[in-house]
């Protein structure tokens, strides 16, 4: 039965913006950022001011909570919904795709007549269905995966296609997300802006390291602190500052500052130990200073300048409030986890209702109520008091230990599957022309080695027997003939190489005739040692076409003689269906 939510006291606060069509909604989202990285939090190594002014100008939320991690996160915000509802339950390897039958945000919007764009780092899917074309954005200029290689003119992806970045990345997927805007300044439009920083590599450029010269606070550990990776980090948020204010400012020349509403906020908890206010925990944990978020958020003449939210609020909350403030009614079959906080920002503190939120990641759960955090490992923390988590009540509060960890196991039940299905890699996915493949999901065998542990950015290395393969767990969606093409490098020497792709009872077999061999970069950007695969530039090898039947199979490399020491690297397995069968 589909569930129907009115959104009627939007028509209220709507009605109160001078303008008539609906709001333009811009999500600015930062990948890493610690609660602490910005100066209106108290951050005094650095200074924020456009970020600040966003909450200056509008709300700033004290008490907003994200996932763990970001590809989690980025399906809450999406959704409305915790994430291992969506099927996220991973970072890469298919793991951080979300459900197709979810309905996203981005699609409702579009729905309701927005142009939709997203400008950055998605994660939440590359092939199709899952890929954000298919998911409600009419345009995608950015990344699929959890983390890019290389930050300065990198190679980028552009509806389906491999084009030439510009510049610095999180300048360019600015500048493309202004031009989108510029563009659409006529008709309401909804922008995501996922920067990729300051996720490492910690690559920035010397205009704003140099600008962080001393670092005046220090994490509470400060043994464990690398402090030229909290510096790069600090540089790369001024960077996305000055970023944050060049979006503002097209705001005002588009005459539209009243007419738009501008979110920033970030994924999870800071990418490394550094100043945080003392909360314990980071990146990946369930305690506080791991899921705990800024959200500032303006929307000049509806939203009150200077208003602080000290409520309990989460990015599952993001769905149904962007829409009642935009006045869509959302109609949903699944009951979301969110519940929208906008008449907050109409002053209403009476209208949340009592609630607690869940911290999910890999088997750990913790909850928040408005005043306590039950931990993982079962302390209660009372959080008004205590952000440290240094004090444990939970012997003077049995009965609300009781209750919480009540509440956790209801949830769990409820919310985290047992196991979750193994989904293949989708090829030919409707009118998807191209189908990439990346070694990101790939698995070998034999003495293949990936790049590097972390997955997301690597390719596969040591290929020198013909008993090694390379093998896609591939569901081809729509038989035809496709044209398939190998990224490689291969030694001088090592030229020659046969090899064999397969896929059921068809295959097609090829030579890698030319020696390609670039040094791999990025340790000479790199302001402290990575802990991803470097990068190098690949060659395009077209193999040739083979016919791919509809079905579940896997999808195999597999070399036929090999001359040399070894066959080649591989970073990506390119098919684009040149004819339907």
């Amino acid at each position: 039965m589909t569930r129907t939510i009115f959104l009627l006291s939007a028509v209220m606060l709507f009605a109160s913006c001078n303008s008539e069509r609906p709001p333009n909604v811009i999500m600015i989202l930062t990948d890493d950022q610690g609660w602490g990285d910005l100066s209106i939090n108290g951050n005094t190594s650095i200074q924020t001011p456009n970020i600040d002014q966003i909450a200056h100008s509008g709300a700033r939320f004290e008490n907003f909570y994200v996932s763990p991690v970001c590809s989690p996160t980025r399906a809450e915000l999406l959704t409305g919904r915790y994430h291992p509802r969506s099927g996220v339950h991973g970072t890469s390897a298919g793991a951080e795709r979300l459900n197709t039958d979810a309905i996203l945000l981005s699609e409702v919007f579009q729905d309701a007549g927005y142009m939709t764009g997203i400008f950055g780092k998605w994660h939440n899917g590359q092939q199709g269905p899952y890929h954000p074309n298919h998911r409600g954005f009419d345009h995608f200029y950015g990344f699929p995966s959890g983390h890019w290689g290389h930050y300065f003119s990198p190679p980028i992806e552009e509806n389906g296609e491999l084009v030439q970045g510009s510049g610095y990345l999180p300048d360019d997927l600015t500048e493309s997300a202004m031009e989108f805007m510029r563009t659409h300044a006529e008709s309401p439009f909804l922008v995501f802006l996922p920067y990729n920083t300051p996720h490492s590599p910690m690559q920035v450029p010397d205009e704003w390291w140099n600008q962080v010269s001393e670092l005046q606070q220090s994490h509470h550990s400060p043994e464990q602190e690398d402090l030229l990776h909290t510096r790069a980090a600090l540089a790369m948020m001024l960077n996305i500052d000055w970023n944050v204010g060049r979006v503002i400012t097209l705001l005002n020349e588009l005459s539209i500052t009243e007419e738009t509403i501008v979110l920033y906020f970030s994924d999870n908890g800071p990418n490394g130990a550094r100043w945080n206010a003392g909360m314990k925990g980071r990146k990946g944990s369930t305690d506080e200073g791991g899921v705990r978020s800024p959200l500032l958020m303006q929307w000049p003449g509806v939203i009150a300048g200077g208003m602080v939210i000290p409520d309990i609020t989460a990015a599952i909350d993001l769905m149904p409030t962007l829409a009642e403030l935009s006045n869509i009614e959302l109609k949903i079959s699944d009951p979301l986890d969110g519940i929208s906080f906008a008449p907050l920002l109409q002053g209403n503190r009476n209208s949340m209702p009592d609630r607690i939120l869940f911290s999910h990641w890999m088997g750990r759960t913790s909850v928040r109520t408005q005043t306590h955090r039950l931990g993982h490992l079962g302390g209660l923390f009372n959080i008004v008091n205590d952000r440290e988590q240094r004090v444990d009540l939970a012997s003077e509060y049995p009965e609300l230990v009781d209750s919480l960890e009540q509440a956790k196991a209801r949830w769990i039940r409820e919310v985290v599957p047992e196991f979750y299905e193994k989904r293949p890699f989708t090829v030919g996915f409707e009118d998807e022309k191209i189908t990439w493949l990346p070694a990101r999901d790939a698995t070998a065998s034999g003495g293949i080695q990936r790049s590097n542990r972390y997955p997301n950015d690597s390719f596969l290395s040591n290929w020198t027997s013909l008993q090694d393969s390379i093998l896609w767990d591939a569901e081809v969606l729509t038989s035809g003939e496709y044209k398939a093409t190998l990224h490689y490098t291969t030694a001088e020497g090592d030229e020659g190489a046969q090899i064999d792709l397969s896929f059921g009872d068809h295959s097609l077999q090829a030579a890698i005739v030319d020696a390609h061999d670039p040094p791999e970069y990025g340790m000479n950007e790199d302001r402290v040692p990575r802990i991803e695969s470097y990068v190098k530039d690949f060659r395009s090898l077209v193999l040739g076409t083979i016919s791919l039947e509809a079905g579940h199979h896997p999808l195999v490399l597999q070399a036929v003689s090999i001359p040399g020491k070894a066959v080649a690297d591989v970073r990506l397995l390119q098919l684009e269906r040149i004819e339907e069968l």
